[in-house]
């Protein structure tokens, strides 16, 4: 295997990879603005630059200087070279670099969105000067609204050039450019032409600096209160491995984390705001039971006491085969997997099916690789193959339709959790007459008529795991707690298990319940770095 050394450190590397590519793989810190490793290399920025030691072939392979300072992010990394980031004439240029780019940069940092995550601060500080030489007045760009999520603040950019290549190689859309020329040089969209892909987001990502922001999280909060849990994608079924990013119980972003079989380093806009359901005031916060022909909000133990009295009352008077469940695809499959058991449990002969599986168009893949999956839930295969570990008849949700009509079913729980209107008149048809439970997250056409509604929780108020469309399955970890007096459905089914005396009163525990569904959910289960959950590292002193 290939060895260069960088910096003293002996670093080994496979393939064809370049020298900043090798040094970001040993953890080594080369500062970097236009380098994207899922971009084209243009080495525009020049601070990555470094003194490079290298074999000459035509004398021995004797190590030589090369004459020049050489881009690390476009050199070659190759067998025995020999690197000087932190060499007089390297570090000379970091701070020259440094210099110009800060010569028209206004001082906002008190007021940029970006400040507490921006490569120009950091880098500043860590290869800057500490003072300023510049006396004359900086150049002024205006501000632009390009697009439904993006805000450009021109005065920040450093004309790094990495939107531009984004919306080019990535998102194949090509609306922004680079306009002018020197001083005046600037990026911007075309007339007439925003910021308007489906992965348009992404752009405020990638920006090393404050001049591309979101607007949804514009001054909304600062980046060092964040704390941050990985997740996956709980909108559509492509898996998405992404971050959600809150504070006190509220999520304030959601970005993509980095997964080279899924993802790579982005996500849909779809998925980047789709979450606004978490918060949204028609949550359902409290259990609601039917009384004299009308819902009443109740606490837990009443709502509890209620869903044991009616399926109770259903199997003594119907017997086996007269209790039916329909598991939602938007829940996790630890979820799917008590709630079955709950049910099985109750009724080895009752019906089971997984609920409506929306879809919107056809899968999309872009240029860069991205594809937007059509299925707008994000795991029907894992709650089929939850459901699977306990029953060989798991039906879809049609054939629950048709087999819930039979006379045979008096009682249907279902689940819901969609972030949109989700019911059917053929649903809503079929459980009329029939003493239903509802686990749901937002009201919808049979919130009013079911005899017991029960709030649950959504996906970023609860650990699971997800299957994707590539049936890969995926962990995730809970980001916030369920809102008020909601709870994850795992706890409801554990709950209600305890109640009709078929299991000990215990907490919902996602890893011991993948233990208990079987090996597959044990061994095949792709699981978030330790790095990704981050805690805020701001304290808070009370005065």
């Amino acid at each position: 295997m290939p060895q260069i050394t960088i910096d003293g450190k002996l670093c080994e590397f496979e393939g064809k990879k370049t020298i900043l590519d090798v040094a970001l793989d040993n953890g080594i810190e080369i500062p970097h603005y236009c380098y994207h490793p899922g971009m084209s290399v243009v080495a525009s920025c020049r601070i990555c630059m470094a003194e490079v030691e290298a074999p000459n072939p035509r004398n021995d392979n004797k190590l030589e200087m090369i004459p020049k300072l050489m881009p690390t992010c476009q050199t070659p990394a190759g067998e025995g070279q020999v690197v000087h980031t932190n060499s007089p004439k390297s570090v000379a240029n970091q701070k020259s670099v440094m210099e110009f780019l800060l010569i028209n940069h206004p001082l906002d940092c008190p007021v940029c969105d970006q400040a507490g995550e921006c490569y120009l601060q950091d880098y500043s500080y860590k290869y800057g000067r500490s003072e300023s030489r510049f006396d004359e007045s900086k150049i002024k760009q205006p501000k632009k609204d390009i697009g439904e999520h993006v805000l450009l603040y021109s005065d920040r950019c450093i004309m790094c050039t990495r939107c531009v290549r984004f919306t080019k190689e990535v998102s194949g859309t090509s609306e922004i450019g680079i306009f002018g020329r020197g001083s005046s040089e600037q990026i911007d969209v075309f007339p007439g032409k925003p910021l308007d892909n489906e992965l348009s987001g992404n752009v405020v990502d990638i920006c090393p600096v404050g001049a591309l922001l979101d607007k949804d999280f514009l001054m909304s909060m600062r980046v060092w209160n964040l704390e941050k849990a990985p997740s996956i994608d709980g909108i559509t079924a492509s898996g998405d491995n992404i971050s959600i990013e809150y504070n006190e119980d509220r999520v304030y972003r959601v970005k993509p984390r980095t997964n080279m079989d899924i993802n790579k380093w982005w996500t849909s806009d779809e998925i980047r705001f789709g979450w606004k359901f978490v918060h949204s005031e028609e949550r359902h916060r409290s259990p609601q039971v039917k009384t004299e022909g009308e819902s009443k909000e109740q606490d837990w133990n009443q709502a509890y006491e209620a869903v044991q009295a009616g399926l109770t009352g259903v199997l003594e008077s119907r017997g086996s085969g007269s209790l039916a469940v329909m598991v939602s695809p938007m829940l996790s499959c630890e979820d799917a997997y008590l709630l079955g058991k709950l049910v099985i449990g109750l009724d080895s002969e009752a019906v089971i099916g997984v609920g409506p599986v929306p879809t919107s168009g056809q899968d999309k893949t872009f240029p860069g690789g991205y594809t937007i999956t059509a299925e707008k839930c994000p795991n029907a295969r894992g709650v089929r193959r939850a459901l699977g570990q306990l029953t060989e008849s798991v039906l879809d949700y049609n054939q629950f339709l048709a087999a819930i009509e039979d006379e045979r079913t008096a009682a249907v729980i279902l689940s819901g959790n969609y972030p949109s209107a989700w019911v059917t008149p053929d649903l809503a048809k079929a459980i009329n007459g029939k003493f239903s439970v509802l686990i749901d997250t937002l009201p919808n056409s049979i919130t009013e008529n079911v005899n017991v509604l029960l709030p649950g929780a959504t996906f970023v108020e609860k650990s699971g795991t997800f299957e994707n469309h590539q049936n890969r399955l995926q962990s995730f970890d809970q980001a916030i707690k369920p809102i008020e007096f909601a709870r994850t459905e795992g706890q409801i089914s554990l709950d209600l298990i305890a109640k009709f005396g078929l299991g000990e009163p215990k907490r919902f525990d996602a890893h011991q319940t993948r233990i208990e569904m079987g090996d597959a959910f044990v061994t095949d289960v792709h699981h978030p770095s330790a790095e990704s959950r981050k805690v805020s590292d701001m304290h808070l002193v009370q005065l």
